[in-house]
């Protein structure tokens, strides 16, 4: 069985090749899914795969074109883990790139994602969508 951390990094690696089944796959039916409070477009709590599908990832492209997220250290503790990294994009109507940095804290448990609880920089984001 892979451990917290690898199960981590493989969803950040799914996400980055566009394998959303695999990133939901390693979501447990009820996961908390928590973005950031003033996140543009959507903030707040998404219960359940599907709702992170429709609420989150579906509209990522709201945000911009070649969306990203990587993760550039990932640390782990117990069935707590850790994501540094950033997000990317290029401006929808301007074509420029934008780049924010992020932290995403995880809980792990019996091999499925259970809660998600995003931090980032949301005036940000929200300038560089503009």
């Amino acid at each position: 069985m892979p451990t917290n951390k690898e199960i981590v990094e493989s969803v950040y690696a799914n996400f980055a090749v566009g394998d959303v089944p695999a990133v939901l796959g390693a979501m447990h039916p009820e996961i908390q899914w928590n973005e950031a409070e003033g996140f543009p477009l959507y903030d707040g709590t998404f219960v359940g795969p599907q709702a992170v599908l429709e609420g989150v990832f579906m509209r990522l492209g709201e945000i911009g074109d070649n969306y990203a997220a990587v993760a550039t250290q990932v640390i782990a503790d117990g069935e707590t883990v850790v994501a540094l990294g950033t997000y990317s994009w290029d401006h929808k109507v301007s074509g420029q790139p934008a780049e924010v940095k992020m932290v995403h804290v995880w809980k792990v448990a019996d091999g499925q994602l259970t809660e998600f609880q995003q931090h980032t920089d949301t005036a940000r984001v929200r300038d560089l969508m503009a």
